[in-house]
């Protein structure tokens, strides 16, 4: 079933593939998407509210007939992501079914929109627990199995809140950060065995946007303007890792993590000298410096410029 794209074919025949939250929204059009191209796919989606109050089967049920339909392989599971066993009943249901895993889409998500003020620990826990905790565990559950085959794609749903902030939104905008810092660290820790991972940044109508965007807008960004890129990042020709893209309506550009221009100082320096100097450091010209490998590429440079030896 694989489909041409230009002068090249991607598909993912052989390929079995875990997307959470594939119920609806972005989740619905990624495993529509590779199972189109091949892919054999869990539908997990708890089939809960906005909110992650609820369950239900009806969600991911309709998906996989939507896709079995169109000839294509796939089962559903309904477990919530929030929990260990959650996640690793998600991916035994892959091996249960096929014997096999190869792609962790992690996609499922809920809101509890409050500001900090107002916020109890439940609106925080809840949705640290889906957002953060949901992509450790399906992907910990994972992990093994793409070690052991030499061979694995994840990918990880981020969210312009993490990176930028949004009002309203620190549980949310906290746990997608967190996404980005994990999304790297499995870049390293995977490169070893052929374990890729990035992270995407989409901006996509869906129930969780339905009411804070207008219409007009909405009607451009439809999911199906994502569901592209992520299918790349999981294929087998895409080689790249450890980075994050923001996505949607037709619009991909890659974000980066970059450190601009340093001030230093011979000796410790006092808070005055601080607030003297630190005008200098807003410039990110021309000593942009992106850091691909983790944190002590950050580390070597400060030891750089200070003249430090090591």
């Amino acid at each position: 079933m694989s489909t041409t794209t230009g002068t090249s074919s991607i598909d993912f025949d052989g390929r079995v593939a875990v997307v959470t939250g594939a119920g609806g929204g972005l989740g619905r059009t990624h495993a529509l998407e590779l199972a189109s191209r091949g892919a054999r796919v869990v539908v997990n989606d708890l089939g809960g509210a906005r909110d992650g109050s609820g369950s239900g089967s009806g969600m991911a049920d309709a998906v996989v007939d939507e896709i079995t339909d169109a000839g294509g392989e796939a089962v559903a599971n309904y477990d919530g992501v929030h929990t260990w066993e959650g996640g690793e009943a998600i991916v035994a249901t892959a091996l249960d079914t096929w014997g096999r895993i190869d792609i962790v889409v992690n996609n499922a998500g809920i809101l509890r929109d409050v500001t900090l003020h107002k916020m109890d620990q439940a609106q925080l826990d809840a949705v640290l627990k889906v957002h953060l905790y949901g992509a450790f565990h399906v992907t910990r559950a994972a992990w093994s199995h793409l070690r052991d085959q030499g061979y694995g794609r994840v990918v990880n749903t981020a969210s312009g809140s993490g990176l930028y902030g949004n009002f309203g939104q620190s549980n949310y905008s906290a746990a997608k950060l967190g996404l980005v810092g994990l999304t790297r660290t499995l870049a390293l820790e995977g490169a070893r065995y052929g374990i890729l991972a990035n992270a995407i940044a989409p901006v996509a109508a869906s129930r969780m946007t339905s009411d804070i965007m207008p219409e007009a807008l909405l009607a451009k960004l439809q999911p199906e303007e994502v569901s592209p890129l992520v299918a790349w990042l999981v294929s087998e020709a895409n080689t790249t890792t450890g980075r994050i893209y923001s996505v949607g309506g037709g619009y991909i550009a890659r974000v980066a993590i970059v450190e601009g221009t340093p001030v230093t100082f011979d000796t410790t320096p006092t808070v005055e000298e601080v607030a003297a100097a630190i005008g200098a450091t807003e410039d990110l010209g021309d000593d942009v410096v992106e850091f691909e490998h983790g944190v002590m590429e950050q580390t070597g440079r400060i030891v750089t410029a200070l003249g430090i030896e090591a």
